[in-house]
């Protein structure tokens, strides 16, 4: 199986992604990966390094995107990026996913551009996976979209219900719609007329939740608009980075201090762990006609990593072919039927 990785994307690429490429090539033999970035600075990487030779490929591009550039004058000015070369890859069939830890922005327009939208799916949506008290949630919208209709988010909790069942092996996903409150008229007018939506789905909808609640684990899907969970990621992952700090910083005041983290290390090594966004690679951008993941951009080798081995499961599942026929069952006119005398 064949995935692109952007080589050039992300804050400390292209070392982290070169390295990220070579470590899953050593642990999965049936993957070969293909960078897409300048060759005269990807070859002397790889030179460095011993692996298998024949599963890292290198295709040229000659043009980078950086993070505070434009979408639209990257896509019409920079044709030669390594995110637009290896969408194109993916659109010929050269590979079966992508990968990028570049400018999310530019990935999900070139992605829509070349790839279009898998059938009718309205928008397309980034599904972000978080720890819980109890497992994983995932949220999603991540950041795709920021202004968004009922219907909208309906679909956003569709496609999130099949990758938690497909990809995190949840059978029933309990599905929460992100609000101000737990009551059905709690919430501006989208939320409140996407609830109703989502009540006469099959889905195993339990109701609004509240941000509180979020990392408890009650639920396994949270579904809200781009803009706040983005806001709700980004707060997430500061807050664990402060928390940690905070923690070391405590210990470190009192006279035990030295003692106290010596017992604590490996609860707080194993809470690192958890919430280290590393550990799970990258966000699937849901509803596009191909496997596309956008990784952090702050992120190293070891996300790098685990975002192509989460791109390997989607494409070895052929997950667009499920999200096709389970949204197909859900038209708004048959959603806005009570559930049982439409399906």
């Amino acid at each position: 199986m064949r995935i692109v990785l952007d080589a050039m994307g992300g804050d400390n690429a292209p070392y982290v992604t070169v390295e990220g490429a070579i470590e899953t090539v050593k642990d999965i033999s049936d993957i070969q990966v293909i960078l897409v970035g300048r060759q005269e600075v990807l070859h002397p990487l790889l030179e460095r390094s011993t692996y298998p030779k024949e599963r890292i490929l290198v295709v040229n591009a000659t043009d980078e995107i950086k993070m505070d550039d434009d979408v639209s004058y990257a896509i019409r000015k920079k044709k030669d990026s390594s995110i637009r070369r290896g969408i194109e890859l993916l659109k010929n069939g050269d590979a079966q996913a992508f990968v990028s830890a570049g400018h999310s922005g530019v990935v999900m327009a070139t992605a829509l551009l070349l790839l279009g939208k898998v059938r009718g799916v309205k928008r397309p949506a980034i599904a972000a996976t978080m720890p819980t008290l109890k497992g994983k949630v995932v949220l999603i919208d991540a950041g795709a979209n920021v202004d968004t209709t009922a219907e909208h988010l309906l679909q956003f909790a569709l496609m999130g219900n099949s990758f938690s069942k497909g990809i995190l092996g949840i059978s029933s996903p309990r599905v929460a719609l992100l609000s101000i409150g737990e009551e059905d008229t709690k919430g501006n007018e989208v939320t409140k007329e996407a609830f109703k939506l989502l009540k006469n789905t099959d889905l195993n909808f339990i109701g609004n939740i509240e941000g509180k609640d979020i990392f408890r684990g009650g639920v396994d899907v949270v579904v809200c608009d781009g803009f706040i969970g983005n806001i709700v990621l980004k707060v997430s992952e500061g807050l664990a980075e402060v928390i940690l700090k905070m923690l070391k910083r405590e210990i470190a005041e009192i006279v035990t201090g030295r003692l106290a983290y010596l017992l604590m290390k490996p609860a707080i090594k194993n809470f690192k762990k958890k919430t280290d966004y590393s550990e799970y690679g990258g966000a699937p951008l849901l509803g596009i006609n191909g496997t596309c993941l956008i990784s952090h951009g702050r992120s190293t080798a070891k996300a790098i990593k685990n975002a192509l081995k989460l791109a390997y499961r989607f494409a070895q599942q052929n997950f667009n072919a499920t999200v096709t026929d389970y949204l197909s069952r859900y038209t708004p006119e048959r959603v806005s039927t009570p559930v049982g005398t439409a399906f």
